[in-house]
């Protein structure tokens, strides 16, 4: 049964390959509508929490005016709106990353924390920051001591050198289990170091970080935006430049390859997107479960296409409505709670990826 579900797709033969086509009809409709929820997810995230602060407010402030309250302006510009971006530009990374690696390995449950990518990312960040503070000081002010340039280079290098390794075992791995196996092997492997970092730590800088892996939209202030924003924005772009090449690669190497596809380079092109976004992510907000994995199959369903041309910024738009929901149920409106973000994203994409697993071992049945 689980070789039936974690079979890879399909490659048809030469003869049955066709291109997608993109539904002109449809498709745009539906991104429009998916951008209408976003917006209003995004006001919603700005108007909701432990202080209620009216739309009209809101707006006015965005607009560069002044809330009702000065208190409120202050709500909206210094916690609510930097919280926001960062959730819907983490929810887009993390979701585009999980298509991208889908796509890649043709395999249905790949993303950067399945297969270890976050967990790289993890060791990265674990390694500047846990040494820049081994002999004293608390983990948060070891964050303060070491570059915002420093912390996001290093998860997207533990990220990339994972993925790489990730890489190098599917050219060898051709059954999907065991390379799934295999993947969350390296995540135990690198969770293992961070284990020893740990150990050798104090008191606080063991409690900050384990606060830090239950993840967090919250933390990114304005100036570490500066850092966040651009590079989650290049990974971005860099994904909508290769949706073409992840049609191809989604009909098989052979047939990329007779389409003049350069292989070696598309594998650097998307190892290199999925790295900077799932290691930049991991790096101001913590390792963010599902949201890579639950996020693509939800487009897929929804667009009902494989065309990459659609899925690339549906599954960007989705992603960014998946964080931002999860962030607004986090704060819990209306009281001083705060849920682990991890906690509330693994209650909506497991039951995501369930529906799948059992959809497609109906449709195998």
């Amino acid at each position: 049964m689980a070789q039936s579900i974690l079979k890879p797709i399909p490659v048809k033969s030469t003869a049955e390959i066709e291109q997608p086509r993109l539904n002109f009809g449809l498709h745009p409709v539906m991104l429009l509508m998916l951008i209408g929820v976003l917006v209003f997810l995004f006001l919603l995230s700005l108007a909701l929490g432990s202080v209620d602060i009216p739309l009209r407010d809101i707006v006015h402030v965005l607009m560069g005016g002044e809330a009702s309250k000065t208190a409120w302006t202050n709500i909206i510009m210094k916690v609510r709106l930097p919280e926001a971006t960062t959730a819907m530009l983490a929810g887009a990374a993390l979701a585009i990353s999980g298509l991208q690696m889908q796509t890649f390995f043709r395999n249905p449950l790949a993303g950067p924390f399945v297969l270890g990518i976050s967990s790289g990312a993890s060791l990265g960040v674990a390694l500047v920051v846990l040494s820049a503070g081994t002999i004293s000081g608390a983990f948060l002010i070891s964050i303060n001591r070491v570059s915002d340039w420093n912390i996001a280079i290093a998860a997207s290098l533990g990220a990339g050198l994972v993925m790489m390794l990730v890489l190098l075992i599917a050219r060898k791995v051709e059954n999907t289990m065991t390379l799934l196996i295999l993947g969350l092997m390296i995540g135990y492997l690198t969770t293992s170091l961070v284990s020893l970092l740990l150990y050798f730590s104090i008191a606080e800088q063991i409690q900050a970080y384990i606060n830090w892996t239950f993840g967090s939209f919250g933390g990114v202030t304005w100036s570490q935006m500066e850092v966040f924003a651009p590079i989650t924005l290049f990974g971005l772009a860099t994904a909508l430049i290769l949706s073409k090449t992840l049609n191809a690669l989604l009909l098989g190497e052979d047939y990329a390859r007779s389409l003049g596809l350069n292989i070696m380079r598309a594998r650097i092109a998307i190892v290199f997107s999925t790295a900077i976004l799932a290691g930049t992510v991991t790096a101001f907000c913590g390792p963010i479960a599902f949201i890579g994995v639950a996020v693509p199959h939800l487009c897929r369903a929804l667009f009902r296409t494989s065309d990459h041309r659609v899925l690339v910024p549906g599954t960007i738009l989705m992603g960014a409505i998946m964080a931002l929901t999860a962030s607004l149920i986090a704060e819990l409106p209306g009281s001083s709670i705060t849920l682990p973000l991890n906690a509330v994203t693994s209650f909506i994409g497991a039951p995501v990826v369930i529906w799948f697993i059992l959809r497609r071992q109906r449709i195998t049945l």
